[in-house]
Formats: structure tokens, sequence, C-alpha cells
């Protein structure tokens, strides 16, 4: 059974501030279709990006293109999580994550953009599958989470504003110099 808290934006108290940005990017409608649609929105944008155009950085001290692939699968793995112990009714606090630790101790540079495509998609594939498979009762469940009360719904929509967001850093900030290179390629 489909809940209407699928469709229905998180009120701000359902998140910290923090996460406003992300979840004023997502549109209305079904979140977990959101979901679905936009990875292959984020896969078309990555589509001419190399293994070896990959490790581009658009300044130094920011992470590769590699890297932001990795953390998108690896933020998405923290929030699915987060989401399924809050939606399970998880009464203690979940910890936050070092999002720069995490990237450096992950190796991304060293994988092929095939490797990291694919590891986003499976990501996916397992939150949407989370996703469609919870009780209508667990969309509007609150828990905590770095400690900041954190709905179900609300954690749904950090995903794919999350997303939302690296895809725009992406398109602005890494592509520009990665497609020149490719048109200059013989």
């Amino acid at each position: 059974m489909t809940s209407t808290a699928r469709y229905d934006a998180p009120a701000p108290d359902e998140y910290s501030p923090a996460f406003a940005a992300y979840v004023g990017r997502v549109p209305p409608g079904d979140i977990v279709e959101t979901l679905s649609r936009q990875l292959g929105d984020t896969l078309h944008t990555l589509a001419p990006v190399t293994t070896s155009l990959g490790g581009y950085r658009y300044a130094e001290g920011k992470w590769s293109i590699k890297q932001v692939v990795g953390h998108l699968a690896d933020a998405e793995r923290v929030f699915a999580y987060r989401l399924m112990c809050v939606a399970r009714g998880e009464q203690q606090s979940l910890p936050g994550f070092d999002e720069d630790a995490y990237v450096a101790g992950a190796g991304f540079d060293e994988l092929s953009m095939s490797q990291l495509t694919e590891l986003l998609g499976r990501v996916r594939h397992a939150t949407t599958t989370l996703l469609e498979t919870l009780p209508t009762s667990a969309w509007t469940k609150r828990g905590t989470a770095n400690g900041k009360a954190v709905s179900v719904r609300a954690l749904a929509h950090v995903i794919a504003g999350h997303e939302l967001h690296h895809r725009q850093v992406l398109r602005e900030r890494y592509l520009p110099a990665v497609l020149a290179q490719v048109a200059r390629a013989p």
C-alpha cells in the first residue's frame, strides 16, 4: 500500500536546519519515484567522465569527481541506515559521520568510473527497495540522528536533495573542464 506521506514534504521540525537546503531542492510528488528517476539523471550527467577524467578536481583540496560519486554512495548508505533505524522504532540517538574522513579512507580514486556508478546504482536500489517496503505508519516516525530530531520521510528527502546538490556542483564546477578536455581529445 502506498503511503500518502510518500507524497508530502516533511515539515521543518522533522529535520535539522542544516538539511533545509537539501529538502528544499526536492520537487513535490512521490519521493520513491523521485529517487528512482533522479539516479538516471545523475548517471547521465556522469556519462562523459572517463576513469582518467574522474580524478579531476576543480581546486586544490577539493574532492575528485570519483570521490564525489563515492561520497554520494556513502552518504546515502548512512542516511538510509538512519531511515531504517527510525522506521523500526530505534530510540537511541544515531551517530553523525565525518564525510571527509570517510572519503579519505575509501580509496575511491583507485576505482573506475564504471565501478563507482555501479556502486551508486546498487546503493540507490537498496534505498528504494527499503522505502517501497515500509509500512504506512513508518513514514512519519521520528528519531534522533547526530543529536537532531528527524523523521523517516525527511531522511528520504535528504537523500534526494543531497544528490541534487552534488549533481549541481558536478555540473557547475567539474563538468565544464571535463567536457573541454573531452572536446580536445583526438
